[in-house]
């Protein structure tokens, strides 16, 4: 997997990560703040496309920018177009993952003639102004019931989402945002402390960073193929509320992966690619 880097719209050197063959497609990885080493290579997606695997401004192997405005959802769309420029495309299939995905819809809000194609992978829906509620997420937390961890991972959850975000919340609630607490998710979720940037993070959501009523409007004018695509099993983003993001969109797919939680590519990556690989065709 090759490393490379260029300088963004602002000066600041942004690396990125290339494996794959076939057209390019540019991935960017949520958190917010977490390096895009941990979507690896999207469960062998990359039989099918080359993988351009962006570390946001950062995180990863980029580099810290000057200012921390420059973290903001919003204006972490200009270094995607100052990739595209980088590349020399002139235009872009686009996939976000979680909060990547608000990433790609502020690209599609502020350069939809630049893209060609969109994949939102189990989205967050902040851009579009959802937050689910522990109601929302109460079925898919109900899954893991029957696990003798079940109760320490709900109330980490819901200690993180009262704002305590300590290493060791974060990594106990992850067993609910897995299909199945396995190996692999388990070695995945414990990566994501050394991942992530807790600056990234906190500007990420920075004051203007959000105004879902013209993301919404954006989403509306879309006039490319757009994959919506959640995981059955995923909190996070309910199922529920992902359809609802997909309709916002004129002729945008919904697919849902069963049993699948945040990560579908650690739960299922087959299932995950081969329907990805259709969409990509």
């Amino acid at each position: 997997m090759a490393m490379l880097s260029f300088a963004s719209y602002d000066g600041t050197g942004l690396a990125y990560r290339v494996v794959g063959s076939g057209e390019p497609l540019v991935c960017l990885p949520g958190g917010a703040g977490r390096a895009v080493s941990y979507l690896g290579d999207l469960g062998g997606l990359s039989a099918h496309r080359t993988l351009v695997l962006l570390d946001n401004r950062g995180t990863g192997a980029s580099d810290v920018p000057a200012s921390a405005d420059t973290y903001r959802r919003d204006r972490l769309a200009l270094d995607v177009e100052a990739l595209r420029r980088h590349l020399g495309l002139t235009r872009l299939d686009v996939l976000g993952h979680s909060a990547g995905s608000g990433i790609a819809m502020a690209y599609a809000e502020h350069f939809p003639h630049n893209l060609s194609s969109l994949v939102l992978l189990t989205p967050s829906l902040r851009a579009i102004g959802l937050t689910p509620t522990e109601q929302d997420r109460a079925e898919h937390l109900a899954r893991h019931a029957a696990q003798p961890w079940h109760a320490e991972a709900v109330a980490a959850l819901r200690a993180w989402s009262a704002g305590d975000d300590s290493p060791h919340n974060r990594l106990a609630a992850a067993r609910l945002f897995y299909g199945a607490w396995t190996p692999a998710a388990q070695e995945h979720a414990a990566a994501e402390d050394a991942e992530r940037s807790t600056e990234a993070q906190r500007g990420f959501s920075a004051e203007g960073a959000f105004s879902p009523d013209h993301t919404r409007r954006a989403l509306a004018d879309l006039s490319i193929p757009v994959l919506v695509y959640a995981g059955g099993a995923d909190p996070l983003s309910p199922p529920h509320m992902v359809r609802q993001l997909a309709e916002l969109i004129p002729g945008a797919e919904y697919a849902e992966q069963p049993d699948a939680g945040h990560y579908p590519w650690i739960d299922d990556p087959d299932f995950m690619v081969e329907r990805l690989a259709e969409f990509l065709v």
